[in-house]
């Protein structure tokens, strides 16, 4: 077994060492320090299209993605340099004045933080459009996509390989689409629901959760997450039933379970409803 050798990196000012073929990414984690991701999921490959992550490396002319980045001896980072904040800060601007955002959990955080003010560039309306919904399990919305790549990877060969969806037209027309733009059920989606799993801004959601989101019934504070193992087959999937008021509302599996990496199929993701709708007993 051939020995990993490690790189040394200066991340802050403080040296970091990690194995060969991290990312800058991984350095800044191992440091302690947080840098905002989008596109970013340990479980899918890196696609650099977001642009939330960059960092300053001495030397390089360009800020550089830190989720893509191998770290190499002796690279100088910096993190939170005024190149880098106002840049951040740009990204998130452009994309809240033009997405919306109110389902992203943890971008309100992310705004207030770099001091945003989405509002000066205007609204987009060229992201404007109705949700779809064609099918009972799952809603597209996307006037909240920020064509992150991270359905179009999950679907393809990071995980599903079926190829359902991905990336159509090109700059301010481009968008999410299955093949030739036909309806959910008439293309090659099998409804495992991995994209919603993977979508940071609910563009992708469950339509019981984008249903009661609507009727202002969905409380995230009330619910609880209770985790077991789905009863399908005998893979073992790990999933996380979400419970509220007594009533599963969504099922997902966690990210950094060895057996899912955090996706099922439509079983596991949706054939949970019969624990409710159990019929009434003859009198």
């Amino acid at each position: 077994m051939t020995e990993r050798r490690s790189v040394t990196v200066q991340v802050d000012g403080a040296e970091t060492v990690v194995p060969e073929g991290a990312t800058l990414l991984d350095a800044c984690k191992a440091r302690g320090i947080a840098v905002p991701t989008l596109c970013y999921l340990g479980t899918l490959h890196p696609v650099n299209v977001c642009r939330l992550c960059v960092v300053e490396v001495e030397g390089s002319r360009v800020l550089v993605p830190a989720c893509s980045r191998k770290a190499e001896p002796g690279m100088v980072v910096r993190t939170g340099s005024d190149r880098v904040r106002h840049s951040r800060k740009m990204v998130l601007e452009f994309l809240a004045s033009s997405v919306d955002l109110s389902t992203a959990p943890g971008l309100d955080g992310l705004l207030a933080e770099y001091g945003c003010q989405p509002e000066r560039y205007g609204a987009a309306e060229t992201v404007a459009q109705a949700a779809k919904i064609d099918n009972d399990l799952y809603v597209r919305d996307y006037s909240k996509c920020i064509l992150c790549y991270r359905c179009v990877e999950a679907c393809g060969t990071d995980h599903q390989n079926t190829f359902a969806i991905s990336v159509a037209g090109r700059g301010f027309s481009a968008g999410i689409s299955t093949e030739l733009g036909v309806p959910l059920p008439r293309s090659a989606c099998v409804y495992c629901g991995n994209c919603i799993a993977v979508c940071p801004t609910g563009a992708l959601m469950d339509k019981i959760e984008y249903d009661k989101r609507r009727e202002g019934t969905w409380d995230e504070a009330r619910q609880k997450q209770v985790t077991t193992v789905c009863g399908y087959c005998g893979v073992g999937c790990s999933v996380s039933l979400h419970v509220q008021d007594n009533e599963i509302l969504k099922v997902t599996s966690p990210f950094d379970h060895d057996v899912t990496l955090g996706n099922l199929c439509i079983k596991g993701r949706f054939g949970w409803r019969y624990v409710q709708q159990r019929p009434e007993p003859p009198e």
